[in-house]
């Protein structure tokens, strides 16, 4: 549609946003020009006449008084902040609002049919004009396109000239990050969703999502081939996210709010789109594996930074609400199984503060078997747990067993390409396994997991899947790759850039080495013993920790950091050294100390970086090299004491 110039009767200036509105159009929403919008007052952001006809058209028991008083309840709604009110009025759109009706029957009355999309009232608005008061003076914005539904603004999109160099998706967002929410938060409470374009850039959030993280969608249907030419992003977009059932189906199950106790965090997330794909077609494959009763749910396949963790929570939702007409799953038990205490705190993080957003019941982090055991032995449906798979060892004193026979228990494994398959190795007791479930267990994971929950099925998410993992938990059902993730933006590509430190040693050090070997033999080593000795010495400290080598080590990463920051501004200057062993690794660090100590110097910020007064109060000094490492019992003082001794898990943190 570009090239349009009157559109409707009314000439607009920008081309963009007609093509735009002519692209959703297509999709089947009405367009209906902003000022054509009836309303008692600029400031009034709903449209009446929709939302009381879905209303009557959806309750005809109710009176038109009644009709009024929901309308009254959506427009004048209120909470002890912008972010809450928005909080509480998605809540309504999704779930329907409570209403006490004249004949004395309280009901939910929904605000959105989100069964039959016909049955709703889907409208693109352009040019609203919303008036706000600013220090006593009228004063107004205009969005360039909202989405109604029902009457009800739920998506904020603004657009930048195509043509404009100076415009760009970064202007877009800060007009609604910081103008709208600043000057119009009444229309901002009934927006959960966001979207910014430029013509090559089109970008979906939410109203509270940082700008690094609105992302491109890049599939209309399952199965499609993901392109990442800039232009198609604008038509992926509209029919993978805004033709209409999709755009409620994402709108109900796919928009993340923590708990409401957490809404001073003002934390709302919308899902990406390997995201929204997997999970419906994760949920898909369980559905099948329960019904069948095969235990395998399938694997998915998801490179670092696909956003995983949310995977499984879109998942989880998408279980207990939306496979209650499935005998056989109802409301599920779900158990997230980790293979290490830091995936289980990061999905602590996480799942403890979404009971709302599960619609699962309680959350709980497992402490041991015995309270899992007793937990799903008192209830039948719901409850989501999460636990390390070394509560799952099998003692010589404690035998796993059957821990419950459930159908409806899903168990999603994390990492599934380390721990939970078939042929894992067998680890080791520790004398300390009844006090802090370090022992592993003396037979592969996955035969302990299926006698402790034989009728239970099991869903692999992995980066690196290999082929006991498809084994254990089916096939692939969907993947998001590292190149994909590299061209959304998520991950940062790998390149290779080989250097070589060369060793050199010195005469008197190589003549001692020769010495302690010519000793060995005297010693009656043999000589497959001093050869087997030899080869080892070539990866250990004497070689690789030699001090010149650490010295010439030292200054080419500082030279190589250095220069590759000054050549790319805009890079994330973050830089990892990885050692062989602890030693090498404090010993490389004096080296860097001996010669660079103003990377050791701790600040709250770097010289020449502005930082506010308040971020200033929230920074903690730090130097601009550090060691991060476990500590051992046995190390050096001035080593143990760096690594913070007794407090280094802290430390580390």
């Amino acid at each position: 549609m570009p090239g349009l110039e009157n559109y409707n009767g009314h000439y607009c200036e920008s081309q963009y946003e007609y093509a735009f509105i002519g692209f959703l159009e297509n999709e089947g929403w009405q367009y209906l020009c902003g000022n054509n919008v009836s309303r008692i007052t600029k400031r009034d952001v709903l449209i009446e006449e929709d939302f009381k006809t879905f209303i009557c058209q959806t309750n005809p028991d109710l009176t038109d008084n009644e009709v009024t008083q929901i309308y009254d309840s959506v427009r004048l709604v209120g909470a002890e902040s912008d972010f809450a009110t928005l909080h509480k009025v998605y809540g309504w759109m999704v779930d329907g609002i409570q209403f006490t009706p004249e004949n004395g029957v309280t009901k939910m009355v929904p605000l959105i049919d989100f069964d039959i999309s016909e049955n709703n009232v889907f409208k693109v608005v352009n040019q609203l004009v919303v008036e706000y008061t600013n220090h006593g003076q009228k004063s107004t914005r205009r969005p360039d396109v909202l989405l109604y539904v029902n009457g009800m603004p739920l998506c904020v999109i603004e657009l930048k000239n195509p043509a404009d160099v100076n415009a760009t998706v970064y202007n877009a967002w800060e007009q609604i990050n910081i103008r709208y929410w600043r000057d119009i938060p009444h229309l901002l409470r009934y927006c959960p969703l966001a979207c910014i374009s430029d013509g090559v850039k089109t970008r979906l959030g939410t109203v509270r999502t940082p700008y690094e993280h609105f992302y491109a969608w890049r599939r209309v249907n399952d199965g499609d081939k993901i392109s990442t030419l800039p232009f198609a992003e604008t038509e992926t977009m509209i029919k993978g996210v805004y033709s209409p059932k999709r755009f409620l189906e994402i709108f109900r199950d796919y928009i993340y709010f923590q708990d409401t106790i957490y809404n001073s965090d003002e934390v709302e997330i919308v899902c990406r789109y390997p995201q929204f794909f997997a999970s419906r077609l994760l949920k898909q494959s369980i559905i099948d594996s329960v019904v069948s009763k095969s235990g395998k749910g399938g694997t998915y396949f998801g490179a670092t930074g696909c956003g995983k963790t949310y995977t499984m929570a879109f998942l989880a939702r998408q279980l207990a609400l939306r496979c209650t007409d499935i005998p056989e799953i109802g409301s599920p038990t779900i158990i997230l199984i980790v293979d290490r205490d830091e995936l289980q705190k990061q999905g602590a993080k996480l799942f403890t503060k979404s009971t709302e957003f599960l619609n699962l019941g309680e959350v709980s982090i497992v402490k041991d078997r015995a309270q899992l055991r007793q937990e799903l032995g008192l209830r039948q449906s719901g409850g989501f747990y999460i636990c390390t798979i070394q509560k799952f060892c099998d003692r010589k004193e404690d035998k796993i067993g059957l821990i419950n026979d459930r159908q409806n228990i899903i168990c999603f494994s994390d990492e599934a390409h380390r721990t939970q398959i078939e042929h894992s190795k067998k680890i080791q007791f520790s004398k300390d396994a009844d006090e802090n479930m370090k022992a592993m267990v003396s037979k592969p994971y996955a035969k302990v997991l299926k006698e402790a929950f034989p009728q239970a099925t099991f869903v692999g998410f992995t980066g690196t899947p290999i082929a006991e993992t498809y084994q254990t938990f089916g096939d692939e059902i969907d993947r998001y790759t590292m190149d994909q993730s590299v061209a959304d933006g998520l991950t940062v590509s790998i390149k290779y850039h080989p250097r070589i430190a060369k060793v050199l040693l010195d005469k008197e050090k190589v003549k001692e080495i020769e010495e302690y070997y010519k000793k060995c033999a005297d010693d009656g080593a043999t000589k497959e013993d001093v050869e087997a000795s030899k080869k080892a010495m070539s990866s250990m400290e004497m070689i690789i920790g030699e001090p010149s080598r650490l010295e010439r080590l030292a200054v080419d990463i500082h030279d190589h950091y250095i220069s590759s920051c000054a050549t790319n501004p805009d890079r994330i200057q973050k830089a990892m050294i990885v050692c062989s062993n602890r030693k090498i690794a404090y010993s490389l660090l004096k080296k860097f100390k001996e010669k660079y100590p103003e990377w050791f110097v701790e600040k709250k910020a770097l010289d020449g970086i502005a930082v506010t007064e308040k971020e200033l109060n929230k920074l903690k000094p730090m130097p601009f090299m550090a060691m991060v490492a476990s500590v051992g019992s046995n190390d050096e003082p001035e080593m143990y004491d760096y690594l913070g001794g007794v407090k280094n898990d802290k430390r580390s943190e």
